[in-house]
């Protein structure tokens, strides 16, 4: 069977203006020199989530390479895309894991998918303007943003418990996008791992004991999901914290899908369906079996942007290259060795730039902060999920996150409408 791409030109050399497409492809050690250049840039962000949340990395790492090759599939190799570890999950998938346990998380995690994939079917009828009128702007970037800066409280639990290392990790992730240009520059948070992994050993933080007895390959472990009815009240109970994620993972699919538009061809655009429903599926697969939820990178789509190479031939090497590493227990050992005071300073970065990333999505979108509705439906989002607000109702239990993003798509709508009927609309 003939493979989907062609050779770009000789297959060995790349213009200064040229543009590998995604149904093309250079000769194949430079298409896995790419493809592991991808590898490297999803890492970093891949492996901290398990760490973070207290996933197993490993099996986080397989079902990141089978949902991004399942993505590849659905969207026909017209969409070069990695799926990586969503950073929206950390905060819920925590709470229910203290709460009612990890089976709790992953029957969140597969509710969250199956929501995307429906919502992906529906785009792939409807087309993307239903999503616009419900989520304009300024409430995407503030949900986007809230989901960030919750999490500053466990930043900073792990930075104290290791200050010196932790800060060690934080220099060398803020001096590498600085020192270093091109790929090098977009590793951040991966050098910065480095780094503070080298100081956190010589400071004597990390334990090796674990690695020498995991095996070199071998299956990852897998975790069923909570059955919701052997037992409904906890597993309705930790939904409301996952539900919000759902529109988090829609904007950032929307707006990843249009940056590879703008740089490769905008007909991509009518994947958008397609693309949600490959992340709600891969999401659902690892919530079946023990990892984390899905999403497109944008640190990948920063690789295609120093590269000009768009060919999913490489996303193949990658999807491949992670569902092997995700077959070694001992590679997730070693993962598994980083200490708090890394993850500390690293995160006190990390979460900081997901608040960032929607203040990004005010200023891409122009949003007039002159106008009451934009100021209030942002001020008052983040300070609910900032500071956490909390309401009960019986079994369940609506956090910051949660209460925020209502707030924010409420907030918006009420004022809106008030104002035209009202005709004090600016």
């Amino acid at each position: 069977m003939a493979l989907p791409w062609t050779l770009h030109g000789n297959g060995k050399t790349v213009g200064a203006t040229d543009v590998v497409g995604p149904g093309e492809r250079l000769n194949w050690p430079l298409t896995i020199g790419i493809g592991t250049q991808h590898v490297v840039a999803m890492f970093g962000a891949t492996f901290l989530v398990p760490l973070l949340t207290g996933f197993p990395p490993s099996t986080t790492l397989l079902f990141s390479g089978i949902g991004t090759l399942l993505f590849l599939v659905i969207t026909q190799n017209k969409l070069p895309s990695y799926l990586g570890s969503s950073f929206a999950f950390i905060a819920p998938i925590t709470a229910a894991t203290a709460s009612a346990g990890m089976g709790s998380a992953l029957f969140g995690i597969i509710v969250v998918g199956l929501l995307l994939a429906l919502i992906g079917l529906i785009v792939q009828l409807t087309g993307t303007g239903w999503i616009d009128a419900l989520m304009p702007p300024v409430v995407s970037g503030a949900i986007v943003a809230l989901i960030g800066l919750n999490l500053a409280p466990v930043a900073k639990s792990n930075f104290a418990l290791a200050p010196l290392t932790a800060l060690i990790t934080l220099l060398a992730v803020i001096l590498s996008t600085v020192l270093f240009r091109g790929i090098l520059g977009r590793l951040s948070i991966f050098i910065g791992v480095i780094v503070g992994y080298v100081a956190a050993v010589i400071a004597g933080e990390v334990d090796f004991s674990g690695v020498g007895e995991a095996a070199w390959i071998g299956l990852p472990q897998f975790t069923a999901a909570m059955n919701p009815f052997a037992n409904p009240s906890a597993a309705l109970g930790v939904l409301p914290a996952f539900l919000p994620v759902v529109l988090v993972l829609v904007a950032e699919n929307v707006g990843h899908i249009k940056g590879v538009a703008q740089m490769t061809d905008t007909k991509v655009n009518r994947f958008t369906g397609r693309a949600l429903m490959a992340d709600g599926l891969a999401t659902m697969l690892a919530g079946f079996s023990g990892g984390s939820g899905t999403t497109t990178y944008g640190e990948n789509i920063g690789v295609m942007a120093a590269t000009r190479i768009y060919s999913t031939a490489a996303y193949w090497v990658a999807g491949i290259t992670a569902v092997l590493l995700g077959l070694s227990p001992k590679i997730g050992a070693v993962i598994n060795t980083i200490p708090a005071g890394v993850l500390g300073g690293v995160t006190t970065a990390l979460y900081g730039l997901i608040g960032i990333i929607g203040v990004k999505i005010w200023l891409d979108n122009k949003v007039d902060f002159s106008k009451p509705v934009n100021q209030f439906t942002a001020a008052t989002a983040l300070i609910i999920g900032i500071a956490d607000y909390t309401f009960s109702a019986g079994t369940l239990s609506f956090n910051g996150i949660a209460l925020g993003t209502v707030a924010a798509i409420v907030i918006y709508h009420l004022m809106t409408w008030v104002a035209r009927v009202r005709g004090t609309e600016r």
